[in-house]
């Protein structure tokens, strides 16, 4: 268990449910009602070989195994890299011993930053959940506001379970004794001291440092994952090595993709309600919401913040899906998954501040969310929440906000495979005066 170290350096629309969040940014009509229905909720519950996939963002190694293309190829840095064996010590106490025997125990540290006091959270089978955030459990660690958590050597999210040499046996039962969970890795809960519903947290992103390699794939088509299951029967695992010193890799001969790393998934335990849960209190990491969550949103790079509602006593904070770049809409299933060598954020706590809706920001933007099923909802609700942000922050009439978010406001899909399909809407801070700007502050 991770320890506590003492050691410092330091919608225009109105609604009846309006004052749950201060009718900010969209909150009303859909705040959570019927975004994910009672069928996603009986899917996890459906046939085993598929696992739950429409559930589930995750591998059914049984069925990818028999369509995998000769392309994908095994490199000695993922192999050397991938920590296989502590994934499954997370759900099989034989794979336990042979992590014990195989890896040095990963124990918790303790260091010092001139921004406050530091906690270390290892990668390991009491930290990580698979596929659900579990309201349920005591928190691995306790922090207060300002504090910051330091995660190193994280897992690969999809890939622990895609190391060659693992019998297909093995790999079904880890299915069949987990029904409605996969390798959608996860750490936490961590509880931030004093965080309450109608609270915010502040998350700032001090330190992403990604390993030397990467993978994207696609499911075979039969499984019905990505956006274009019909277009394409057989899957495909490709691997990537990075260079880290030109932050490039080399997707093939003459391709460079320039890298920007990031954390698919950071937020915090969903309201009760929005989603149906799995058992009382266990809902699916999978789709993203008012909590943040599994968001993909590839502005989340080093130097962002993102702001999350806090739904319940003590916020419980989780992070996870590791990715070394990805291009909105991530339409394969995937990004560039990898593991971060550190993953570094600092944790703020602001009271009351009832926000409805997760909105980032960068130097150079304010980012601010829709999320719905479906896509042309999402993008209804990325608009009003834009035009609510900009009416309530910049003082100006919610007309005059809707005209400038059609000249001044890109809108983008921020992922459409994870259930919950996203908009981003990307405001440009150099738009507005100076002082203007200054006082355009979240929280």
């Amino acid at each position: 268990m991770p320890e506590t170290h003492a050691d410092g350096s330091e919608h225009a629309h109105q609604h009846s449910d309006h004052h749950l969040c201060a009718n900010l940014f969209g909150c009303g009509d859909e705040k959570g009602t019927g975004v994910i229905r009672e069928d996603i909720k009986d899917a996890a519950f459906g046939h085993r070989a598929r696992d739950s996939l429409l559930h589930m963002d995750e591998v059914d190694q049984e069925s990818l195994d028999g369509y995998l293309s000769a392309r994908g190829h095994w490199r000695r840095k993922f192999l050397q890299a991938s920590s296989f064996m502590g994934a499954l010590a997370a759900v099989e106490p034989w794979f336990a011993r042979l992590a014990r025997a195989q890896e040095p125990a990963a124990r918790p540290g303790r260091s010092s930053d001139a921004g406050g006091r530091v906690h270390v959270v290892p990668s390991t089978k009491e930290t990580v959940r698979l596929g659900v955030f579990d309201a349920n459990l005591a928190p691995i660690l306790t922090i207060d506001s300002g504090e910051i958590i330091s995660f190193p050597d994280t897992w690969s999210h999809f890939l622990n379970e895609m190391q060659p040499g693992v019998p297909i046996d093995t790999l079904a039962k880890l299915r069949v004794d987990n029904p409605g969970k996969g390798p959608h890795s996860i750490i936490g809960p961590i509880a931030v001291n004093k965080a309450e519903p109608g609270d915010v947290l502040e998350i700032r992103y001090e330190r992403i440092r990604p390993y030397e390699w990467g993978a994207v794939f696609n499911n075979p088509g039969a499984l019905g994952t990505g956006l274009l299951p019909q277009d394409y029967a057989q899957g495909q695992v490709k691997y990537v090595d990075l260079d880290l010193r030109a932050m490039t890799s080399e997707f093939l001969p003459n391709i460079t993709i320039p890298l920007k790393p990031f954390q698919g998934t950071l937020g915090v335990a969903p309201p009760d309600g929005y989603f149906p849960p799995l058992s009382p209190g266990v809902t699916s990491s999978v789709p993203p919401g008012p909590h943040a969550g599994n968001l993909d949103l590839s502005d989340l790079s080093e130097g962002s913040t993102l702001y999350i509602p806090v739904w319940k006593p003590g916020a419980l904070v989780y992070t996870g899906d590791s990715h070394a770049v990805q291009g909105d809409g991530e339409i394969s299933l995937t990004a560039l998954e990898t593991r971060m060598k550190e993953l570094r954020i600092k944790v703020i706590l602001h009271k009351q501040k009832n926000m409805a809706w997760p909105v980032a920001e960068t130097d150079s933007h304010w980012i601010i969310m829709g999320l719905d099923k479906d896509l042309n909802a999402a993008m209804t609700l990325a608009a009003r929440n834009a035009i609510k942000f900009l009416a309530t922050r910049a003082k100006i009439g919610e007309l005059d906000a809707y005209a400038l978010c059609s000249i001044a406001v890109s809108f983008r899909v921020t992922q459409v495979v994870d259930i919950v399909r996203g908009v981003h809407a990307l405001i440009p801070k150099s738009i507005f005066a100076p002082e203007l700007r200054r006082e355009m502050t979240m929280v």
